[in-house]
C-alpha cells in the first residue's frame, strides 16, 4: 500500500549538477501516480459524486491540490479492495 502516501520521492540526484528527471528510468505514462491522477482527473470531470466531494471539501477551506491528493487516496482503497475481492475469487 506504498502507493497511498502520494508524496515526492528524495532523489538520489539532489545535489549532482546534471539533475535528472524524476520520470527517467520509465517510460512516459507508465508510472502508478501518473494513473491514479488521470484516474482522478476523469472522476472529477464526469462522476457527479466527485463533483460534490470536491464542492464539500472546497468549503471546508482545502485547496485543489489538497482536494486531489484526499481523492487519490480514495481511489488507491477502492482499487486495492477490488484487487483483493478478484483475488479472494481467485483462490479456492
Amino acid at each position: 500500500m506504498r502507493w497511498a502516501e502520494l508524496r515526492p520521492s528524495q532523489t538520489p540526484y539532489a545535489g549532482t549538477r546534471h539533475r535528472r528527471s524524476p520520470g527517467w528510468a520509465r517510460p512516459p505514462g507508465h508510472c502508478p501516480h501518473h494513473a491514479l491522477h488521470t484516474i482522478a482527473l476523469c472522476r472529477l470531470r464526469n462522476d457527479q459524486r466527485t463533483r460534490a466531494y470536491q464542492q464539500r471539501r472546497i468549503t471546508e477551506g482545502l485547496s485543489k491540490q489538497e482536494i486531489l491528493r484526499c481523492l487519490k487516496r480514495y481511489i488507491v482503497r477502492d482499487v486495492y479492495t477490488a484487487l483483493r475481492a478478484d483475488f479472494a475469487a481467485l483462490t479456492p
